[in-house]
């Protein structure tokens, strides 16, 4: 089989960049170990782009918030992504979240039935000599390859943790305790919400302080935990207060089940556990914040301590991995090649950005940069103030390279607004990115329909 470029991971960044290339005429292999007898500690299917953690893409707003502006970059880019997404989307307030079989079933779908891509099911161990590549294997890296990209970088892995929510059946939720409502009553009412009193709290708090927690291996024993996606039970060692101020916080929440003729619309809890739906047919339910490495027999013991959770049925339980990144800012050039080995590329978490639509978009631009040098044209990056150019500005060399971890898009990362009211930045930083991605966009030479 001949092809133009090949593709190392399936993936959400690998899948991308498979479809960013072959809709621009180029042919692709696309290589994934998942099915061809190898998996990850993480990956239950061997379908393509499958989510392991959450099953939301975050904030659909693309007037306030700096993920929803990458969702509409993305989206006019034509990402294979957000098309997909908007298939298998379920309902989830403000938030995009999706039903991850069918999902994975609408990526798989798109790219098995192009032309132009050929997927097969093997695993690659070195990375290769020559021909353009993109290295998309995400944060479960196969060893060998991980070995292969520590010697060729000299270069030592840098590695995190990241931890699984449970998931409960729907059907084992008791709503004359619970109440669906979105925070602030933004969008629907898509949260089932778990109240809590202060007692219930401070106990539930102590509980996850003495759960029996996994034990760490000897190789794992210093890897730092990625912010974003701290375990449950680690945020409650760092105070009593924090989980109240994190995925428990109850504010905007109005618990209908305690409303008194002074309070007909009910009264805050002292915290809550929120649950968003996990599958279309809304049978299934993702414990907001609860990623966690506690034994199994730990979990279902303390979460059935949860009001409204007594009898809770699990679809999953929660689970630890360990994932890892590279030294992006001193390996990687400002278009995502490897310094040294110029025909290999980078893209998704392994290059170290955080969150599912963050790698897509780190593959949808590595696909557009392997399909312009094909093409022999001169590819200009999308400008700073956006959130595509934030983001590969940031991974390719804007980080602090000594201090580099997983990071999420952010207006943090976008060129400041000196002269903008602290109430309009957000919709500022939007405004500004979009005029100037539709300048960067009509710039180009090629966007295929």
């Amino acid at each position: 089989m001949t092809f133009d470029v090949h593709i190392i991971g399936g993936g959400l960044a690998g899948s991308e960049a498979a479809w960013q290339l072959a809709r621009r005429g180029a042919k692709v292999r696309l290589s994934e170990m998942r099915g061809g007898g190898d998996t990850t500690p993480a990956h239950q299917t061997d379908g393509l782009a499958e989510l392991v953690c959450s099953n939301s893409f975050r904030s659909d707003d693309d007037e306030k918030n700096a993920v929803g502006l990458l969702h509409h970059e993305m989206r006019r880019l034509g990402s294979l992504v957000m098309q997909a997404g908007e298939v298998a989307r379920v309902p989830a307030g403000s938030a995009m979240a999706v039903d991850r079989d069918v999902f994975s079933a609408e990526v798989q779908k798109a790219l098995e039935n192009h032309p132009n891509v050929t997927v097969v099911r093997e695993r690659v161990d070195e990375l290769p000599a020559s021909g353009l590549t993109i290295v998309a294997t995400g944060p479960l890296t196969a060893p060998s390859l991980a070995q292969s990209i520590v010697k060729i970088t000299g270069e030592d892995r840098l590695a995190f943790f990241d931890a699984i929510a449970p998931i409960v059946h729907r059907d084992t939720i008791n709503m004359d305790i619970c109440w669906m409502a979105a925070r602030w009553d933004k969008g629907g009412k898509d949260y089932i919400n778990c109240p809590m009193t202060k007692e219930q709290y401070l106990a539930f708090h102590q509980g996850l302080l003495d759960a029996e927690k996994g034990e760490f291996k000897e190789w794992e024993a210093d890897t730092p935990y990625f912010e974003g996606c701290m375990p449950i039970e680690v945020m409650a060692e760092r105070g009593v207060e924090t989980l109240r101020f994190g995925p428990m916080k109850p504010v905007g929440l109005d618990n209908p089940h305690w409303a008194t003729p002074e309070h007909p619309n009910g009264r805050w809890p002292y915290a809550v556990v929120q649950l968003r739906q996990d599958n279309k047919l809304g049978t299934l339910w993702n414990m907001v914040g609860f990623q966690t490495k506690m034994k199994y027999a730990e979990q279902v013991r303390l979460f059935r301590t949860i009001p409204g959770l007594e009898n809770a049925e699990f679809a999953r339980l929660g689970g630890m991995h360990r994932n890892t990144f590279i030294n992006s800012p001193v390996l990687l050039d400002r278009q995502l090649r490897l310094k040294g080995a110029e025909h290999i590329r980078f893209a998704g978490q392994v290059t170290g950005c955080e969150g599912y639509v963050e790698s897509s978009a780190v593959g949808l631009m590595a696909g557009m940069m392997a399909a312009a040098e094909l093409a022999g044209e001169t590819w200009t990056s999308p400008p700073r103030t956006t959130a595509l150019g934030a983001l590969l500005a940031h991974v390719t060399g804007d980080a602090e390279a000594d201090s580099y971890q997983p990071m999420n898009i952010n207006f943090g990362l976008f060129p400041p607004l000196p002269d903008v009211k602290k109430k309009a930045r957000k919709e500022a930083y939007t405004e500004r990115a979009k005029a100037d991605f539709s300048t960067w966009l009509a710039s180009l030479e090629r966007v295929p329909a």
